[in-house]
């Protein structure tokens, strides 16, 4: 469970007083129970990825506080982040080895796990993002999306209670995207907590529980996808006109129709292009 109870985010803004600082976060109060598949919606400058930053102590709040698994955050950031797994929207923050392998390796190594837990953490994880054979590659011979796929597979191998992702689909193709998806549908049943920061929906409307849809660091919607669509367009974010057609399981399932992934007129290859 990762509780955030009144939590105020500000930072300095060059040129302005103290008393001028932005407000990223403006008392927030929410909680994700274990297993809850949470989208996190909102334009550029919602607040949204300094709000999930404090899940695991990446950002302090100036007000509120923010407990996981009912311990306060900043009296065990080794037990936050090893419970809360982070994955950047730029891959280039968290890349950190030379080789795929030792990259996805690098956290399980650093919690003093045997050899064969951490092979077998390695390899679940590279194959959830499709590049099974791609241990032995050189990170900086990877394209960017690819670069995407192992940020993934390495918070995947920490094991977390709780993952987010922050933009995760941003430069994955079409089989690895649906991978991805497959992966957290997994991760939901197994009971681990995903959080799923984006301005894009139509990937994954249709696994949420909730979404929670930011803006001026407010909580503007937090509600069922069903009834947060309707909300959705006030928001600035990309997501289907509605949930007709198809359950909300079926959005990002394989094998879906168009109509089931809530894309109109088109295919499922369609899914994240610019319109």
């Amino acid at each position: 469970m990762i509780d955030v109870e009144g939590v105020t985010c500000r930072f300095e803004a060059p040129g302005r007083a103290a008393d001028g600082d932005v407000v990223a976060v403006d008392n927030v109060t929410l909680s994700v129970p274990d297993g809850e598949f949470l989208v996190v919606a909102g334009a550029n400058g919602s607040g949204k990825t300094t709000l999930v930053r404090t899940f695991n102590g990446l950002v302090t709040p100036d007000e509120g506080t923010v407990a996981v698994n009912g311990t306060p955050v900043g009296a065990d950031l080794v037990a936050a982040r090893t419970a809360v797994g982070m994955v950047f929207q730029d891959p280039r923050d968290q890349l950190v080895a030379a080789t795929v392998g030792a990259d996805v390796a690098f956290g399980p190594e650093n919690l003093g796990l045997p050899h064969e837990e951490i092979d077998r953490r390695v390899a679940d994880a590279l194959a959830a993002v499709n590049m099974a054979d791609r241990g032995a590659d050189r990170i900086q011979s990877l394209s960017g999306g690819e670069r995407e796929r192992v940020a993934i597979a390495g918070a995947l191998a920490m094991d977390p209670d709780h993952l987010v992702l922050d933009e995760p689909f941003t430069g994955l193709d079409e089989p690895a995207r649906r991978s991805v998806l497959d992966r957290l549908r997994d991760l939901r049943d197994a009971g681990t907590s995903a959080i799923v920061v984006t301005h894009d929906l139509r990937d994954v409307l249709g696994l949420a529980d909730r979404v929670v849809g930011l803006s001026a660091g407010r909580v503007a919607v937090d509600a069922p996808p069903e009834e947060a669509v309707a909300e959705l367009p006030g928001l600035d974010v990309r997501a289907p006109d509605s949930l007709e057609g198809g359950s909300a399981g079926n959005f990002g399932a394989e094998g879906g129709s168009a109509e089931d992934l809530g894309v109109e007129g088109g295919t499922a290859g369609d899914l994240g292009a610019d319109p």
